[in-house]
């Protein structure tokens, strides 16, 4: 199974994921390809240039890739054929693409208050104010036409925010 994880910046989504990890042997993260240094920091990344990263993309690299806040995203196809579970931080943009690429694809929106997004947002001391308020502005995005989710709302202490992902990654009874 292919779960995509997406929600707003500051909702603690690599957070959630890196529990469920450790909780979860069988799971696999995908490590993202992304146009921004390594050393930019958040999650566990391959940051590559802008040519690189066309140069991938034409060899075929990518089972997946989208644009977003001026970067490039690719998930490594080699990451994502074995079997087995396989988890990545997606792009609520980037749904509707990747629904097709993964038809048995799961979506979990990981997503909290404005005012807890807020406070995450400034405690990591990566944006400028007017960087976090835009972050904000578009924590409401809703999910693309046609795509569903499970929602998580993680608003109270990590155990219980990796609990409630857990149950997510769970298989759907029929």
């Amino acid at each position: 199974m292919i779960f995509a994880v997406v929600g707003p910046s500051g909702a603690g989504k690599d957070t959630l994921i890196a529990g469920a990890l450790a909780a979860r042997p069988d799971l696999r993260l995908v490590r993202r390809v992304i146009t921004r240094p390594s050393e930019a920091g958040g999650e566990d990344f391959e940051g590559i240039s802008e040519h690189e990263f066309a140069m991938r993309l034409a060899r075929g690299d990518f089972a997946l890739h989208w644009q977003a806040h001026g970067l490039r995203y690719g998930i490594p196809l080699d990451q994502v054929i074995s079997p087995g579970d396989v988890v990545f931080n997606g792009s609520r943009a980037a749904l509707p693409l990747a629904a097709q690429v993964f038809p048995a694809l799961r979506v979990i929106l990981i997503t909290a208050p404005d005012a807890v997004l807020a406070d995450r947002l400034a405690a990591r001391g990566r944006e400028r104010p007017q960087d976090v308020r835009d972050r904000l502005a578009r924590a409401s995005f809703a999910l693309p036409k046609g795509i569903s989710a499970t929602t998580i709302v993680n608003d109270s202490s990590l155990e219980v925010g990796i609990a409630r992902l857990l149950a997510a990654l769970q298989p759907v009874s029929a």
